[in-house]
C-alpha cells in the first residue's frame, strides 16, 4: 500500500493508443524516486491513498492531457 508521506508527484496517465486518449492510470513518484502505476479504480487502497494525498494543500495531481 502506497505510504502518502512518501509521495514526491503523481501524474495522470493517459492511453494514447486510442483516440481521443482515455484517462487510464496515476503515475506516482515517491521520494526514493521509485515509481509506481496505480489504476483509476476507487475500490483500490492505492487510489484512495493518492486523494487524500491531494487533498491536502500544496499537493497536485499534475494533468498534462496525455503528453507524456
Amino acid at each position: 500500500m502506497i505510504n502518502k508521506e512518501n509521495i514526491n508527484s503523481v501524474t495522470l496517465m493517459y492511453d494514447t493508443v486510442v483516440e481521443p486518449a482515455e484517462k487510464n492510470s496515476y503515475k506516482v513518484i515517491f521520494d526514493t524516486d521509485k515509481i509506481c502505476f496505480v489504476p483509476l479504480d476507487t475500490a483500490n487502497t492505492d487510489y484512495q491513498a493518492i486523494q487524500e494525498w491531494s487533498a491536502i494543500e500544496g499537493n497536485e495531481i499534475i494533468d498534462n492531457g496525455g503528453g507524456e
